[in-house]
């Protein structure tokens, strides 16, 4: 059975609004500057403690990433939705006898809780989040999440660079969808197998 990889914020969900208002909300409660929610939008998928990195200084990381988890959980589905689309795709993909994992840099604990709260939980076989291990580009994510699924390897889909380089990483063909946090133009520089503004077209690759 072939097992598709999905990133999970800007791939499944568009959960921008809810994970950059967490973020600012964050800065605000340490007496720091706080950024346009579109100036934080670009950095969603990476570990917060990079996302951090140009807003405050080093020793106050720590604090603001405690600060982050704690208000997040409040926001979780606020505006949270899966993408226009995603469920038939998912469907689909089931109903072709498809294996179906998320790998995401969301802790494994706040996805599923995330998922169930949307009725996305039941399309997939595992659901896998960055657990104290290297996070994307890395492929560790990826591989954890195709051994909890099991069934061969084929696709990795994500929204940015980091997703679509895990997935070559992995050994896995790579479908990068437009509609999240990089551009056409940004995920055209790693080449992936498939560019699209949309997942419609998995369905016809597999």
């Amino acid at each position: 059975m072939k097992t598709v990889v999905f990133d999970f914020d800007g791939t499944l969900v568009d959960s921008s609004k809810d994970i950059a208002g967490a973020f600012c909300e964050s800065l605000k409660r340490s007496g720091l500057e706080v950024p346009p929610l579109e100036a934080v939008y670009p950095l969603i998928g990476r570990p917060l403690s990079e996302m951090y990195a140009g807003f405050a200084e080093s020793g106050q990381i720590d604090e603001l990433i405690a600060g982050y988890r704690a208000i997040y959980p409040t926001l979780w589905t606020e505006h949270t939705r899966a993408f226009p689309g995603v469920t038939n795709v998912l469907s689909g993909l089931r109903e072709k006898g498809c294996r179906l994992t998320v790998a995401t840099t969301k802790g494994t604990d706040t996805v599923r809780t995330i998922a169930t709260q949307l009725g996305l939980d039941h399309y997939f076989d595992h659901l896998q989040g960055t657990d104290g291990f290297a996070h994307k580009p890395a492929p560790d994510v990826v591989l954890r999440a195709l051994a909890g699924a099991g069934g061969t390897g084929a696709w990795m889909v994500g929204d940015t660079v980091a997703d679509i380089l895990a997935g070559k990483a992995a050994g896995l063909k790579t479908y990068a969808v437009t509609w999240g946090t990089h551009d056409e133009a940004t995920l055209r520089e790693v080449e992936p197998d498939a560019l699209e503004p949309n997942l419609n077209a998995l369905l016809t690759l597999l």
